[in-house]
């Protein structure tokens, strides 16, 4: 059993965020074995079913769990509020030519704002997830902590939660590793032990991200340049594409260049320009350091400058940096080593250790010279 899992109290209620998939049914198997009043909520947050989206199936399957577990189960859909406070956000900063994370924002919005508001109204006490993150107590309140299992940590996603949020939530697979999880699913019968998991953007599924797309947003074409300036093709419009990208540039062999891959480095909104380079390790894809939007601390605020480690993307190994708090609210992020493909409109989220400091909104990047330069 999760040892981040406090035991109940009497009249103590959890509602469980119940998605039809193996995480969060051995998250409600965990609390009930655990002793809590276990409920289930189903949230359905994206109303489009053009075969992308598994809202129906996912249904079914977590009335499956629910009644495999003798708990009762709730449905409500948020699919307004998923609109107007993420989706919209999504796509004005894909307008603006950056490439935002929306998962993140889903969490804060969504999981743990709307449906945590819903959950009290039930009646709960406590909210739970299937999320892989642990929760601790700290000196100045509970504390936001890397999972176990280092491969499935989710803590990233979960930066951006309001800290005293975290004080009613519980996340019972943040000492599990996921094999573990399948296989406590699979000797409690529950029937999604084996269903796959799932990767797609935060309620909309696993779709053609580019055509998926091009339902909200006009394309806008211009042209794709090499550093130079040499003209070398037409994009369909910035916002589909991301930095680093390699892939879908309809670019090929091109005379006198090397045989090389194409990679995006730069998106020039002004000029409506893609700026496209050769190689995997080209220096214009990498930045020596950083600037966030408005920092959004988990932990005690610091104004002196401190060392620590920086993620700024998912899934990726920590990075030695130094952080120096700026007098607007943002983040001045100095690397230990040169990072490839930081992308404006993704998130920099700090760790000491295991425990998560917070994060904020990726908005400039420096080259390497320029900021060994500036130091």
């Amino acid at each position: 059993m999760s040892t981040c899992l406090p035991p109940p109290a009497a009249g103590d209620r959890v509602i469980v965020g119940l998605s039809g998939g193996v995480d969060s049914a051995v998250a409600a198997l965990v609390l009930k074995q655990a002793g809590w009043a276990v409920q289930g909520l189903f949230m359905s947050n994206w109303d489009d079913e053009d075969g992308y989206c598994t809202t129906a199936q996912d249904y079914q399957d977590a009335r499956a769990v629910a009644a495999e577990l003798c708990i009762p189960l709730h449905r409500v859909s948020f699919a307004a509020q998923y609109r107007e406070r993420v989706f919209e956000h999504f796509l004005s900063e894909q307008r603006a030519g950056r490439t935002p994370n929306p998962d993140v924002l889903c969490n804060r919005e969504i999981k743990f704002g709307t449906a945590l508001r819903y959950a009290r109204r039930l009646g709960a006490t406590h909210f739970a997830t299937g999320h892989y993150a642990r929760l601790l107590p700290g000196p100045a309140g509970v504390e936001l902590h890397k999972a176990r299992d280092a491969a499935k940590d989710q803590s990233y996603f979960l930066h951006a939660v309001l800290p005293e949020e975290f004080a009613q939530v519980l996340m019972p697979l943040g000492e599990l590793p996921k094999s573990e999880v399948r296989a406590q699913a699979r000797r409690a019968g529950l029937p999604v032990f084996d269903k796959p998991d799932s990767t797609g953007i935060c309620f909309i599924g696993e779709r053609p991200f580019r055509e998926f797309l091009a339902r909200f947003l006009a394309r806008t074409p211009g042209p794709i340049e090499s550093p130079e300036g040499e003209h070398l093709g037409t994009h369909e419009g910035l916002a589909f594409y991301t930095l680093g990208q390699r892939g879908g540039l309809g670019i090929g062999g091109r005379s006198g260049h090397a045989e090389e891959a194409w990679y995006v480095a730069a998106k020039n909104a002004v000029r409506n320009t893609l700026v496209i380079v050769q190689g995997h390790d080209h220096p214009l894809l990498s930045s020596g350091a950083l600037r966030t939007e408005r920092w959004h601390w988990l932990t005690p605020a610091r104004r002196a400058a401190f060392p620590c480690a920086v993620k700024v993307r998912y899934r990726q190994a920590d990075q030695l940096a130094l952080l120096e708090p700026r007098a607007d609210g943002g983040m001045h992020i100095r690397f230990a080593h040169p990072q490839r493909a930081v992308t404006p409109g993704q998130y920099a989220v700090a760790y000491e250790g295991e425990r998560c400091l917070g994060g904020g909104v990726i908005a400039t990047t420096a080259p390497p010279a320029v900021e060994a330069a500036a130091a």
